[in-house]
């Protein structure tokens, strides 16, 4: 089951996508995909419907985020050993951790936009996982029970303020825009094995990552026993996991950034693909 919101910021509406590439209004089922709609029974209750006997949306415009309701956007470094290796970083012994705001997080194609004086604009394709139960200290042979799902995300990444700037990774992980999140939430159901997803991402057309998640240090399930360790995870919450090699910051012989005018398009196999234009900075691109 594919779910996804669509329509202007403020006024999303929930739909799914039928098994034809068709988008259903759900909207008289439930007024929204909120974390709560992740839950396993309200997920089950939507697989029970007939999507044939839903109203057909032709033009569903923008595409938001799949569900509303995130309340953690936490991401995990240096997940893949030759994307360690071409950050010049050793792999690491633990799974690194990090997060990113929730006013990151945005429509798989809406612009993105570099905060005022950002040069060292960087990519990251990734596979995200979202809670579907509560998750404290479980186990990692249960821990694919707690996930209602899995989707794409784009970890856009300010290298001199995440790098250079001093402190955590947050600072240049966070900014506005920074978290493209969608186009849907693919089921768990139907990702039987979310360590064999085939993944890539263009710049400009030209192909700048190509990965596969079975590479992954740390596997999900491996990743979601372990954050339950240090926080409880709550159903909306999102974790993604990590990027393989071919970021802006290790390309050879020299770096190459995102500039305004820059596009991206990246995808992961089951999931779906997103399409976001780089912009300067400008306010009302975030706000409206």
């Amino acid at each position: 089951m594919k779910l996804m919101r669509y329509g202007a910021k403020g006024a999303e509406k929930p739909a799914l996508v039928d098994a034809q590439g068709v988008v259903r209004d759900l909207s008289g089922v439930l007024p929204d995909i909120t974390a709560a709609s992740l839950a396993p029974h309200s997920l089950q209750r939507l697989r029970e419907l007939n999507p044939a006997t839903l109203p057909v949306v032709a033009d569903p415009g923008r595409t938001a985020p799949p569900w509303s309701g995130c309340a953690k956007f936490i991401c995990v470094g240096l997940n893949y050993a030759d994307h360690a290796a071409e950050s010049n970083l050793p792999v690491p012994a633990e799974p690194v951790l990090f997060t990113k705001t929730l006013s990151s997080l945005v429509g798989c194609n809406d612009p993105v936009v570099l905060p005022q004086g950002s040069v060292k604009g960087d990519w990251e394709v990734e596979l995200g996982v979202v809670i579907g139960t509560k998750a404290r200290y479980v186990s990692e042979a249960d821990a694919l029970k707690f996930v209602a799902g899995y989707c794409v995300v784009n970890d856009v990444s300010e290298r001199e303020y995440q790098i250079e700037r001093g402190g955590t990774w947050d600072k240049g992980k966070g900014c506005d825009t920074f978290g493209p999140v969608g186009p849907w939430m693919v089921s768990a159901d139907e990702v039987p094995d979310p360590q064999q997803l085939a993944m890539w991402l263009d710049v400009n057309g030209q192909r700048m990552q190509t990965g596969n998640t079975r590479t992954m240090v740390f596997g999900v399930a491996h990743l979601v026993s372990y954050i339950s360790r240090f926080m409880t995870l709550y159903p909306g919450d999102l974790i993604s996991t990590g990027t393989p090699p071919g970021v802006g910051m290790g390309r050879k012989p020299h770096p190459v950034y995102l500039k305004p005018g820059d596009e991206m398009r990246l995808g992961i196999a089951g999931l779906g693909e997103q399409h976001q234009r780089v912009h300067a900075w400008d306010p009302a691109l975030i706000d409206n």
